[in-house]
């Protein structure tokens, strides 16, 4: 039996479906957020933001975890995507590999 699974990317803030969407972190008051947004929506998070932004002092990137940047480690983006379309998920050319694809990818070795 063939199977196909469609990841479909939708707006955290408008619901809109896109194919442009991506991920953007941020923090406030210590808690740190992740949205997905379509440019669009990112340019007007931007907007709402940047008087703040520009008027702020930097203190530095927040801390990731366990997250490291630097020392990859396993497979890298453009070797799942091969994998992924190779095995009929629709993925996109750039940006974050979505979570479910890198678990497919993962089970799959």
């Amino acid at each position: 039996m063939a199977q196909k699974t469609v990841i479909e990317f939708f707006d955290d803030l408008s619901g809109e479906k896109s194919d442009e969407i991506q991920t953007h972190d941020f923090s406030l008051n210590g808690v740190e957020y992740e949205i997905d947004l379509t440019p669009e929506n990112y340019d007007k998070l931007d907007a709402a933001l940047r008087p703040f932004i520009d008027s702020g002092r930097k203190k530095g990137r927040a801390k990731r975890g366990a997250r490291t940047r630097g020392a990859a480690v396993g497979p890298s983006a453009d070797e799942v995507r091969a994998w992924a379309k190779g095995n009929g998920y629709e993925v996109n050319d750039r940006g974050r590999v979505p979570t479910a694809i890198r678990e497919a990818y993962d089970k799959a070795h």
